[in-house]
């Protein structure tokens, strides 16, 4: 009785595979953008680069438009969450939908943001500073993303 069971299960399975082999998803390949060794300390190995660096100003003066992962180009945050935090680095109060996930950081005080996308690291968020009504601060390395204007 148990070799027919065993049997029934094997032949169940090899026609369920064949019948899985016509509706198969095939993984595309993800292309990311070829990163220089700042940034890829930064984003793979959860580096921080110093504050009011070279790239800060820039981030300060920009127009209305969408920052974007610097690895893989998926939207992250928009002008309108971005406030000045006077902390060195670009501070937003709120992500795009689904964009950033939250996990704990490594130290176990602190709270790390990675692209929702490929994982790369962001910088980390802050709750409760009451620096903007969200009471929430993204603090980005700006190594991390790349800022996209909106066209007129």
């Amino acid at each position: 009785m148990k070799r027919i069971v065993l049997s029934l299960l094997l032949l169940l399975g090899a026609l369920t595979a064949q019948a899985d082999k016509g509706t198969e998803l095939k993984e595309l390949p993800i292309e990311y953008n070829t990163l220089t060794p700042e940034e890829e300390y930064v984003i793979l190995r959860k580096g921080t680069e110093r504050p009011f660096g070279a790239s800060y100003e820039e981030f300060q003066s920009q127009g209305a438009g969408t920052y974007v992962c610097r690895q893989c180009n998926a939207p992250l945050y928009t002008t309108d969450s971005k406030f000045d935090s006077h902390c060195g680095w670009p501070s937003f109060d709120d992500e795009i939908p689904g964009a950033v996930k939250h996990v704990p950081d490594a130290d176990g005080q602190r709270v790390e943001i990675v692209c929702a996308n490929c994982g790369g690291h962001l910088g980390h968020v802050f709750v409760g500073e009451h620096m903007t009504p969200k009471n929430t601060r993204h603090c980005v390395n700006y190594t991390s993303i790349k800022f996209i204007p909106t066209e007129k």
